[in-house]
């Protein structure tokens, strides 16, 4: 019969009952500690201490990851086995299933001999040890307990962090967080039952050391082996166990581009502090040369950024020295003043050496057809009701001698300010919401370009609204008035304001919203459902003043759509403030799922009914004289939680023709599985079709297992299959495209990818990205995986690291 004991130990056996009484007593103090625990989730009674301040008990969420330690929380040592013998504070054996815990330690064994002076254990046949949650196993094992010093022969090893595994000759424990292990290996690819067995991938040394602290290996003659063939030699090589960050160099990413030729980058990772790091990614190219690229990253407790640099000496693609740089910083800092407090800082610089840069690194900006290039920096304070900014934004317009644009106007500066109430009384009146702005700023660009003269600019605009809303209804009347005051660098061209240096324009504006909501049950294909019916009118007038001999800085005209539909100003900006006396009607109906309120299918249909002619317009841009608007349809369908479709279609109906449509539909049946597919469509302009996917191809031939990307499964591994294709089919060509495959081979994965993109009207790059992940271990190869995040809609990694969490030591207990 199995027996159990607390040590010290008597001298000779005990009786089993007297065994199983102290095993029982043991076990109940064990249990008082774990129901601590648990009590600690419900709410307990105040108890007050020796200086009268209340005692509170703290939840707990898990068993505490680190035991206690300090006086009174001295560990026990349990034991158990077939036998039990010894010498009371000199020695004890155990044979047969033997079994010795100690805290977070527990060894198993054929035989377990404890020396207690020596505080020292051997076990010999099948030994294992679990400890904090990693386990080791083998033949025989000496060790001391208290400091974890000792060694271990022919151990098999596996550690909490991501998995890690592998073999050794000899294991020597330096402590319980570092050990040396001697001609070993590592990976992270879970042994089967197969006695062919080999792991995908391997890294073996002469020596092995692992810092559990650091969280970090160090191998010795190290060789990479992947599907048995050596892909990688060194004579000592570092690698993380978990995602703990350490400098020195990550893998070598490499790639083909049709611009630069073979591209070969080695990145080397530098950790300057826990909030601030760094990256150089120095990249051959074999057509061009060598680019020397950085990343600076900092974060702080009131302010964050990041700093992208690069400079390429002597392009061989254009025969001079090209550089860039990208600044995003974002914060607050202290003014100095109390009466001030902070001040908010935001700044946005980019720029580039050349008007090529956006063609010849069409990979390295936000956009892959970035021509405006802003530098931008906002100060902002704000206390209660009222706020301010200063800004000042210079551009860098990159120009095709094919395509060119007309640069926007630079901002320096620009200097705001706002006051806002909401819900304030005006007089023995309340529920009034109102608001006071205004805008200097001194617009500057290259006259010989944009035909205009600079300017500064001074904007005041003041609103008052009287929102009355009720469950059933609601009505806002609001009164705008805005007032604007030109001072020009140069006369107006026009011949009807020749010498005129300045200009001012004062425009009254009257709004009227209002809106129903009826709601009744329904039911739709066996479904029971809140169907919702919202009409809305919406009123604007606004007189008529002559704007025609106003410079334009920054207005543009507001696209159709229901979001600006029903807006005051046809116009962006404050150059153009357009003459309305018109009345925007529409309707929109929803059905609701009763239990939730979640919107399962919305319809929407809104027109624009004039009753003058607009006058104001952009200039070059005539008149409108159609006193009724295009129609506007609109519908979001969400029948399915794994379809999704909406669209929304502009109608001529004078023309009888949809002027714009844009159609999108997605299916979305699990992880890893997502289908979508889009046509946008303006008459005459273009006409675009866009499909794209991440889809286990496995399924394909029949195939339904398990996804191994939550980091679980084994066997043959699963194909899937990612790509986006946006074809024109007015030009009758692809646009834009990116094929790929993916192959997850549980403790491996490849990728292969293909992208196409489009510089210009005649000029496209393409470029190869090879990736081979090694779960748990390194990337080799370039990263596909920005490409395909920003590419593909709801594109999910195969192997997300948030997605796992992180293991406790109970994981793994045995």
């Amino acid at each position: 019969m199995r027996r159990a004991s607390h040590l010290p130990f008597p001298l000779a056996p005990v009786p089993h009952a007297v065994l199983s009484l102290v095993w029982l007593v043991s076990a109940a103090a064990l249990g008082m500690a774990f129901a601590t625990s648990a009590r600690a989730q419900t709410p307990a009674p105040a108890v007050m201490n020796n200086v009268g301040a209340p005692l509170t008990i703290k939840a707990s969420p898990m068993l505490a990851e680190k035991p206690p330690i300090g006086p009174g929380n001295g560990v026990p040592i349990f034991v158990f086995g077939d036998s039990i013998s010894g010498r009371p504070e000199l020695d004890t054996t155990v044979s047969g299933n033997a079994e010795l815990r100690r805290g977070p330690t527990a060894i198993k064994a054929d035989r377990i001999a404890y020396d207690q002076p020596e505080d020292t254990v051997k076990a010999t046949g099948n030994v294992r040890i679990s400890s904090s949650g990693n386990q080791y196993r083998g033949p025989a094992l000496q060790i001391k307990l208290d400091t974890f010093e000792g060694f271990f022969t022919q151990p098999s090893y596996r550690f909490l962090a991501r998995g890690g595994n592998g073999q050794a000759s000899r294991i020597d424990f330096v402590d319980d967080k570092r050990l040396v292990a001697y001609d070993a290996s590592f990976t992270t690819c879970e042994r089967n039952d197969e006695a062919t067995w080999q792991p995908a991938w391997v890294l073996t040394g002469s020596r092995f050391k692992f810092d559990q602290e650091a969280e970090t290996g160090e191998a010795t003659h190290a060789v990479l082996r992947f599907k048995g063939v050596p892909i990688l030699a060194i004579p000592s090589l570092t690698f993380p166990l978990s995602d703990k960050r350490k400098s020195g160099f990550l893998p070598p990413s490499f790639g083909l581009d049709s611009t630069s030729g073979t591209l070969l980058t080695q990145p080397y990772y530098v950790d300057i502090a826990p909030n601030r790091d760094a990256t150089l990614s120095p990249t051959v190219m074999t057509k061009r040369g060598i680019n020397l690229a950085g990343e600076y990253r900092y974060l702080e407790p009131s302010y964050t950024g990041k700093l992208v640099a690069s400079l390429m000496p002597g392009d061989k693609l254009r025969n001079i020295n090209r550089w860039s740089y990208s600044l995003q910083h974002t914060g607050s800092i202290d003014s100095g003043f109390s009466a001030i407090g902070r001040l908010g800082i935001n700044a946005n610089l980019n720029r580039v050496s050349d008007d090529n840069y956006w063609r010849d690194f069409p990979a390295s900006g936000a956009s892959l057809t970035q021509r405006l290039l802003a530098d931008d920096v906002n100060l902002s304070w704000s206390r209660g009701h009222f706020a301010t900014s200063l800004r000042t934004l210079r551009w860098q317009t990159l120009q095709d001698v094919a395509a060119p644009i007309v640069p926007p106007y630079d901002r320096l500066p620009q200097l705001t300010a706002s006051y806002t109430r909401i819900n304030a009384p005006v007089g023995s009146l309340d529920g009034f919401d109102g608001s006071v702005e205004g805008d200097y700023t001194r617009f500057s660009a290259d006259r010989k370009l944009t035909g205009q003269p600079n300017a500064e600019r001074l904007v005041a605009r003041a609103q008052l609204s009287r929102p009355w809303v009720s469950p059933g209804w609601y009505v806002t009347p609001k009164l705008q008035l805005h007032a604007t005051s030109y001072s020009f660098d140069a006369p107006l061209a026009n011949a009807n304001a020749s010498g005129q240096a300045g200009a001012s324009r004062i425009v009254p504006t009257f709004s009227l919203d209002s809106g129903l909501q009826f709601e009744r049950k329904a039911s739709f294909l066996s479904r029971a459902f809140t169907q919702t019916l919202e009409p809305r009118a919406f009123y604007v007038r606004t007189p008529y003043r002559n704007q025609s001999l106003l410079p334009n800085y920054d207005s543009a005209a507001n696209d159709f759509n229901f979001a600006t539909v029903f807006t005051e100003n046809s116009f962006t900006g404050n150059d153009r403030i357009s003459d309305a006396n018109l009345l925007t009607l529409g309707v929109t109906s929803r059905l609701l799922e009763p239990s939730t309120g979640a919107e399962t299918v919305r319809f929407g249909v809104a027109q624009r009914l004039g009753f003058e002619d607009q006058k104001v317009t952009l200039p070059g841009v005539l008149p409108a004289s159609n006193r009724v608007s295009d129609l506007l349809l609109g519908t979001t369908l969400h029948w399915d939680p794994q379809w999704t479709a909406d669209g929304t279609v502009q109608y001529n109906p004078k023309a009888g023709r949809s002027e714009r449509s844009v159609l999108g539909v997605r299916y979305t049946p699990g992880n890893y599985r997502v289908v979508s597919a889009s046509i946008r469509r303006q008459r005459n302009v273009s006409n675009l079709i866009d499909v794209s996917t991440q889809w286990p191809l496995n399924e394909l031939w029949g195939d339904k297992g398990r996804d191994l990307g939550a980091g679980q499964g084994q066997g043959g591994g699963r194909y899937y299959g990612v790509g986006r294709l946006n074809y024109s089919m007015l030009d009758k060509k692809l646009v834009d495209g990116i094929i790929g495959l993916e192959y997850d081979g549980c403790c491996w994965i490849g990728r292969v990818v293909l992208q196409r993109s489009q510089s210009s009207a005649a000029l496209s790059n393409t470029r190869i990205l090879f990736q081979l992940e090694l779960v748990g271990f390194s990337r080799i190869g370039s990263n596909p995986l920005e490409a395909l995040r920003s590419n593909i809609p709801r594109y999910q990694s195969l192997r997300d690291p948030a997605s796992m969490g992180t293991p406790s030591r109970f994981t793994n207990y045995d």
